[in-house]
């Protein structure tokens, strides 16, 4: 299982996220924050968990690439 969260009131739009995992990652229209897609919020945390481990390495390489350490990602 791959576990991703975002805290996304840190975000400052970089789009790096987006470009490396599309797949779990787009852009809001409305304030150009990323937005974590299926994911569950609770006290301004996003989180999406999946048991498709084909998405982990795409996860990971944008939590290397944002600038503001937004996102966490782990492998159970």
């Amino acid at each position: 299982m791959v576990v991703i969260t975002l805290q996304r009131n840190k975000c400052i739009g970089c789009n790096y996220c987006v470009e490396l995992a599309p797949g779990q990652f787009q852009m809001s229209k409305k304030d150009g924050k990323s937005v974590l897609m299926h994911s569950i919020e609770k006290k301004g945390f996003f989180t999406l968990k999946s048991h498709d481990d084909s998405i982990f390495n795409n996860a990971e390489e944008a939590k290397k690439a944002c600038p503001v350490k937004i996102i966490e990602v782990k492998q159970r």
